[in-house]
């Protein structure tokens, strides 16, 4: 039987420490009505018996105390919220914890923000990683040595997992139920719990906000510049001489400021403004490509696939509001 620590840190998030415990919980339950043995010994393990979670709005009890665990097959770490850094400070007993059990052979799962507290134990360096994708830039200024991949909801390496943002947590367990349990129970339990098995990728979720979480006025200046202006054609030199800096100067300090060169950021404003008008308004293709200030329909869908994982008319498909018209045609 396979053992499995589920933490429950303090200011963990419920809803992916009790899904994770669910899922597996299940699998035990198909079992047994197979006539076969439980496979998953499954703990909820603790720094105390009693932690809140969720803002201090539920508590949960833990099964064990991280002192009475001595080995274990799979650590789940759950997602966390509120003050990343806080959080961290209150939860770093478990650190050493988990980096022992690693190294005494235990697999490692970090779920969504739950990566912030994996990343903590050194274990991510030079690993591939995920979390959620509106913490990429935190996650890559503290810890530059990890392999974060912003796209992916799923990242295994040698004996550690990671998922990406919230509920895409939720693939991560049907990814480790299949691996320790085969594919037909994963397909099982996708099925129960009415969940889209095989999901790779976040980046059609991913809004580009401006990444303007820094100091550097002069790049501020231009970022601003972009946003207002990104349906014109903007040269770097154009955008040197806005904030009187060298273009040397101004590209370091641009790609430092906002983890983007000059042009990608140019190319994701002009993507997202692209998003939106497919999302809300019933312009075709070709249209909001003009919109965003592309002239050329392969230059267009490669950037917007490369930005999102999904052509423009797949994402208009998915995610655009219906009219009140189409949602009557939809009845």
């Amino acid at each position: 039987m396979k053992r499995i620590s589920i933490l429950v840190p303090e200011r963990a998030i419920l809803g992916s420490l009790e899904g994770s415990r669910q899922l597996f919980t299940q699998v035990n339950g198909f079992c047994v009505q197979n006539g076969q043995p439980p496979l998953f010994d499954i703990q909820l393990v603790g720094i105390k018996l009693g932690t809140k979670v969720s803002g201090g709005l539920f508590t949960v009890n833990a099964t064990h105390l991280i002192s009475e665990v001595y080995t274990t097959d799979l650590i789940i770490i759950p997602a966390i919220d509120g003050d990343l850094g806080e959080a961290i400070e209150i939860n770093r007993t478990f650190i050493p914890w988990i980096k022992t059990q690693f190294e005494a052979g235990a697999e490692v799962a970090s779920l969504c923000l739950g990566a912030f507290l994996l990343a903590e134990t050194g274990l991510l360096a030079g690993r591939k990683c995920a979390t959620h994708w509106m913490a990429s830039t935190d996650f890559k200024q503290r810890y530059p040595s990890a392999e974060l991949l912003t796209e992916k909801v799923i990242t295994e390496d040698n004996g550690i997992y990671c998922s990406g943002g919230a509920f895409s947590y939720l693939n991560l367990i049907l990814y480790l139920i299949e691996k320790y349990a085969g594919r037909q129970m994963a397909l099982l339990c996708a099925k129960v719990f009415a969940i889209e098995i095989d999901r790779e990728s976040q980046l059609p979720f991913t809004m580009f906000s401006g990444q303007k979480n820094h100091e550097d006025h002069e790049v501020k200046k231009a970022q601003q510049f972009i946003e207002t202006n990104f349906r014109d054609k903007i040269s770097i030199d154009q955008l040197c001489d806005l904030v009187a800096v060298g273009r040397r100067s101004f590209e370091r300090r641009f790609k430092k400021a906002t983890n983007n060169t000059v042009l990608e950021y140019i190319q994701r404003v002009k993507i997202e403004a692209a998003k939106q008008q497919l999302e809300l308004e019933e312009k075709n293709v070709n249209e909001v490509m003009f919109e965003v200030g592309y002239l050329d329909q392969k230059t267009f869908r490669g950037m917007f696939k490369k930005v999102t994982g999904l052509s423009p008319l797949a994402y208009k498909n998915k995610f655009r509001n219906l009219s009140p018209a189409a949602l009557e045609s939809h009845l």
